[in-house]
């Protein structure tokens, strides 16, 4: 959490204790945002390992885990059923709609949510979240609502980095790398 004085600090470390599921965009987030198409209309996405076994941990550290997306792409199911993702929404024109049916299903509260996001159609989702975080290469707007900026761009290990602020907070972090 370098560069926040220390009572924001303070601040972000106790919405941090209260998350029980991580939300996350894909494109721009778990990807750097850029998409391949074959001439067979076939979507590929380029996934950092690193952010596949942060998922991993901050699962095993009991926190849910959850997508969602506007595009629909069979290469975010795969990549969703490696890592066991508990909720899966793809193609979502509103994604409020689709964070609102997902603490119904977890009977999780907005306070209880960590929502990753790095551009517009991120805002509604992320205004409500506990915590709201901007990936580094967010759009400025984004950026202003976040309660915390990553070092690292999506698709380049911004939600490890999320991860691991995630576990430390929640005095989780040994346990889960013992059990890796």
């Amino acid at each position: 959490m370098a560069g926040a004085t220390k009572k924001a600090e303070t601040a972000l470390r106790r919405k941090l204790k209260k998350i029980r599921m991580l939300l996350l965009d894909v494109d721009g987030v778990l990807t750097d945002g850029g998409i391949f198409l074959g001439g067979d209309g076939q979507e590929l996405k380029r996934f950092h390992v690193q952010d596949g076994l942060g998922i991993r941990m901050i699962r095993l550290g009991g926190i849910k885990v959850g997508i969602i997306t506007g595009r629909r792409s069979e290469a975010v199911t795969v990549r969703a059923q490696e890592l066991h993702v508990d909720a899966l929404y793809q193609g979502v024109a509103d994604k409020l709609d689709a964070f609102n049916r997902i603490l119904e299903s977890y009977d999780i509260q907005d306070e209880e949510i960590c929502y990753v996001g790095d551009d517009l159609s991120d805002l509604p989702v992320m205004k409500r979240s506990g915590v709201a975080v901007a990936v580094k290469n967010a759009r400025t707007e984004v950026k202003r609502v976040s309660d915390y900026i990553t070092r690292n761009s999506g698709g380049e290990g911004a939600v490890r980095e999320v991860v691991e602020i995630i576990l430390k907070a929640q005095g989780k972090w040994k346990a889960v790398l013992e059990k890796i």
